[in-house]
């Protein structure tokens, strides 16, 4: 270019407007380059086990697939998975310059497809749709299982059966009163009864149990009660399967072994928990100590522990055998016999496989010489209990036993507490005060980390089960079982009945330890229903915490403590509304009391209301609080919140009410709430949650300050499992003024 025709600019100086659109893009990508390289630097110096990371990636898909609402969500996600992940594998792959990035990102975006689409596939699979209806009908079906429940005075039965309308192929579970039960109704009977079928519950409340979802990956189609005798179509075949000598050795414990403690000692060696008393249950759940009555990794690791010790001792004191056998391999092989035999037996529900599972991993590593506890052991057998129960995910059971290990584990790894546990010289006492101490203090973190699980999926916590748990545990693993084990072996020679008594002394102990705990003040924290942000704030934590190495673990305290920010914040809804409408709970006014719509013998009905409330105690009628006017048919309550009154009508019966005088009620008040359909005439202010709108919704949780109305609908998205229709969230009505 000839030199006149430059800008009359000093040499050097470009235009501020120049230099922008020659720089810009460049500056972004040298801010990209430096946050990239930021990211690469901070996982090369971080030392992590990748295979946890990895897990953790392919359950974070399958979470997923619970929380978004439809296919197109799905497909979505995986889209947008294979799309980093292909752009991880090209784009940074050119650079070269990201090899810890690039894998990480490739990997993890991999692992959430492909646990998203693992969980889609057997919900498609195995799910089976509920049926259209409440009805009667007859059935006629083979018993797949039978489990009796003499705590409850029922027998519950699996069916395998037509649907009465269409004739599909469908289970049905059926509750028969212990007055109508038969010797004859066993697994591989043929029936006919008459039975009252509903489809599976969903959630009552927000936040509430879903068994809908459960029952979807059971393949149970239906619940209900026989209506009348059954009658013995065909006979089941001759033999006994594990079933039946599950139910033998349960009901020769309770016979040996009478009362509560028989009770637990035979869920302790059949698996059968249906003779624990509630009382005794409750105790248990609210000392933190309910972990001790199913069979879990607890118990399945002390029978596999004890085999393996045994059979290890002893081959050592036989030279001809100990120079020619390799014993821990032995070992290995028969605490891996023990462990699945004891699975079987005890019933092998999915819990138990998942821990007999883990514990012959570590049975795998113990005899290939590797570390027998580490993460990347509980990561495999994370990864293996997904493969085959993706829905296991969202349930207590998996979350609270894989978070205990995870704790444990990550504790124990700790630098200062592996210097803490060195060996030293030191004498007896002062080894055993350290070993007491580690003990509690591993009870308090593995308390730590079942709280937030518990107070998201029961609304309540115990307190005191760090330190009930450091009494509970070894009196359960070292003298409970071990003593049930010897009593059953010289049962086989009549000679049990001492060792049964001990036995019965060691679980009225724990017993009288659980209802010591339960009974001391502020035993149970209680909150409400707990939001899944604060509950993923504490996964989060929780998984940060444990999964790094060195000070950048410290890191999770951050999302930890804004989950326990939000959990101090945390208050009830001001209105709690079942989801057939007859069930209305009212929080606030009377300072930890609820006040019900009805009061009665629905005890499963008012105990949600109290849990998703965060109360305890017993709830007040409304129709006996001073400030609320009720009839026979209505009751009228005037609330403050928001800074304003709230007028709340709500129907007690289903008779007949004058429609004109229905509607200029329903004109005076803002919300109102029935368990029928109203007519179009009935205009509130602001909501009508009557029989036409719940049963779209679901129950409801609702806010008046803040004018908010969260549903069980809202939860369920097109899941097959939810039998209402659509999600439902009808616009108020006219603004309130």
């Amino acid at each position: 270019m000839a030199r006149e025709a430059l800008p009359d600019v000093p040499l050097g100086v470009v235009p501020v407007g120049d230099a922008a659109l020659q720089h810009g893009p460049w500056r972004k990508r040298v801010n990209l380059a430096s946050g990239l390289s930021g990211v690469e630097s901070f996982l090369a110096r971080a030392g992590f086990a990748r295979a946890p990371w990895l897990v953790v990636g392919f359950a974070a898909g399958i979470a997923a697939w619970f929380a978004l609402p439809s296919a197109s969500w799905w497909i979505a996600l995986l889209l947008a998975c294979s799309v980093v992940a292909a752009g991880a594998l090209l784009v940074l792959r050119e650079d070269g310059r990201f090899p810890f990035l690039r894998q990480a990102l490739a990997a993890l975006t991999l692992a959430l497809a492909l646990g998203c689409g693992h969980v889609w596939l057997k919900s498609s699979l195995v799910g089976a749709a509920p049926i259209a209806r409440p009805q009667a009908a007859e059935l006629s079906g083979t018993v797949l299982s039978r489990q009796e429940q003499p705590a409850e005075g029922r027998v519950r039965l699996l069916l395998a059966a037509r649907e009465p309308e269409s004739g599909r192929a469908i289970k049905a579970r059926i509750n028969v009163p212990v007055a109508l039960d038969r010797g004859e109704l066993r697994p591989g009977a043929q029936v006919r009864l008459r039975a009252r079928l509903v489809p599976p519950a969903p959630p009552m409340l927000p936040g509430g149990y879903d068994f809908a979802r459960a029952a979807w990956f059971q393949g149970i189609a239906a619940t209900g009660s026989a209506l009348g005798e059954i009658a013995i179509v065909r006979a089941a075949p001759p033999g006994g399967g594990l079933e039946d000598i599950q139910r033998d050795l349960s009901a020769h414990v309770r016979a040996l072994l009478p009362g509560s403690a028989g009770a637990i000692a035979a869920a302790y060696a059949s698996g059968d928990r249906g003779a624990i008393a509630e009382a005794d249950e409750e105790a248990m759940r609210n000392s933190g100590l309910a972990h001790l009555l199913s069979i879990s990794g607890l118990h399945v690791s002390a029978v596999i522990a004890a085999v393996y010790f045994v059979v290890l001792k002893l081959g050592a004191l036989w030279p001809w055998l100990a120079l020619r056998v390799r014993l821990p391999l032995a070992a290995a092989a028969a605490g891996a016999l023990a462990g699945i035999g004891y699975t079987l037996l005890t019933g092998a529900e999915v819990p138990t496989v998942r821990s007999c599972i883990a514990a012959l991993l570590v049975l795998a590593a113990l005899a290939l010489g590797r570390e027998a506890l580490s993460l990347r052991m509980v990561a495999v057998a994370a990864f293996v209990v997904l493969l085959f129960w993706p829905e296991a995910l969202v349930g207590p059971s998996f979350q609270m036993s894989f978070a205990a290990v995870i704790a444990i584990v990550a504790l124990h790894g700790a630098a200062p507490i592996q210097a803490f546990l060195a060996p030293r010289e030191e004498g007896w006492l002062t080894r055993a005060g350290r070993n007491l101490a580690m003990l509690l203090l591993t009870g308090v973190v593995i308390e730590l980390a079942l709280m937030p699980i518990g107070l998201f999926h029961f609304h309540q916590s115990g307190v005191y089960g760090a330190l009930a748990n450091v009494v509970a545990i070894p009196l359960t693993t070292f003298v409970s079982m071990p003593l049930i084990a010897l009593a059953l072996l010289l049962d086989l020679f009549g000679w049990g009945g001492p060792v049964w008594w001990l036995a019965g002394k060691s679980l009225d102990a724990l017993l009288a330890l659980a209802h010591y705990a339960a009974s001391q003040p502020g035993a149970v924290t209680t909150m409400p229903a707990m939001g899944w942000q604060a509950f993923m704030l504490f996964v989060a934590g929780g998984l940060w915490l444990a999964l790094w190495q060195g000070r950048v673990r410290l890191w999770g305290l951050l999302p930890a403590g804004l989950g326990a920010l939000l959990l101090v914040t945390l208050r009830p809804p001001d209105l709690l509304v079942s989801g057939d409408g007859r069930h209305v709970g009212l929080t606030g006014e009377v300072p930890g009391e609820l006040l019900v719509l009805r009061e009665g013998r629905e005890g499963y009905a008012q105990d949600t209301l109290l849990e998703l409330a965060g109360m305890t105690g017993t709830p007040r009628s409304l129709d006996q609080w001073p400030a609320a006017r009720c009839n026979a048919d209505l009751c009228l309550v005037e609330v403050w919140r928001g800074k304003r009154t709230w007028r709340l009508l709500l129907t007690r019966t289903r008779d007949r009410l004058p429609e004109r005088e229905l509607a200029a009620a329903c004109e005076r008040v803002d919300v109102v709430i029935s368990d029928r359909w109203l007519p179009r005439s009935c205009q509130p202010r602001w909501l009508k949650a009557d029989r036409r709108y719940l049963e779209r919704s679901g129950g409801l949780a609702i806010d008046l300050a803040d004018r908010q109305v969260v549903s069980v609908a809202d939860s369920q998205g097109d899941h097959g499992w939810w039998v209402g229709p659509a999600p439902y969230r009808p616009r108020p009505i006219q603004s309130v003024q």
